[in-house]
């Protein structure tokens, strides 16, 4: 009774299953429940069913060392892609051109505007970081009124949105500026705005 129960090596690996590998790696098969055969595992009628593997919490596209054998040099998948077009990335310290909290094409017609005002009335008041962006424009707008040929006239007539002003800023900018070379608007700072405390300025001609 005793040698009948006895199970030698040789009968143990006949009764395992033979399993091929696969080109795709390694393959797991469920034991059919309902088969009496003891240590012998049955595969599905539909044919084996491998289990994915487990990749956990392991990013998709990896950081590459610096050290690595690979292109340490490209690190372009680390950046996260914005709708507009941006990339994540790092302060810009020394930049030249102020943002004024909007779009390029929004600064832009904002500070048209603000040309604009400022050579038809000549005082406006502004947020002194709008005063101290417009101060470019307008000593541009009367350095080419000063050249006076018909090119720079156009290229006024295309920034600044009223012809009339630009004609008169043409007519008179010789007899108001013809001997100062720069500087000529002046910023006086005030109160600060009622609401959001916003630093205000007064921006004028000289």
């Amino acid at each position: 009774m005793a040698s009948s129960t006895t199970l030698s090596l040789s009968s143990l690996r006949a009764a395992l299953p033979t399993i091929t590998a696969s080109p795709s790696g390694p393959s797991v098969y469920f034991q059919n429940p309902k088969s009496t055969s003891g240590l012998r595992l049955s595969r599905p009628k539909s044919g084996p069913r491998p289990l994915n593997s487990f990749v956990g919490l392991a990013p998709l596209r990896p950081l590459l060392s610096p050290f690595s054998a690979q292109d340490s040099t490209s690190y372009e998948q680390c950046f996260t892609i914005i709708d507009n077009g941006g990339r994540v990335s790092a302060m810009r310290h020394g930049r030249k051109v102020p943002k004024l909290n909007r779009p390029p094409d929004q600064r832009r017609a904002l500070l048209r505007g603000l040309t604009t005002q400022l050579l038809k009335f000549g005082r406006i008041k502004t947020t002194r970081a709008r005063a101290s962006a417009l101060r470019k424009y307008i000593d541009k707008m009367i350095t080419m009124a000063k050249d006076g040929s018909l090119h720079k006239r156009r290229q006024a007539l295309g920034f600044i949105y009223e012809k009339q002003i630009v004609h008169a800023l043409f007519a008179e900018v010789e007899e108001r500026y013809g001997d100062r070379e720069g500087g000529y608007t002046r910023i006086i700072r005030t109160l600060p705005r009622r609401g959001d405390n916003a630093p205000m300025a007064y921006i004028e001609l000289v």
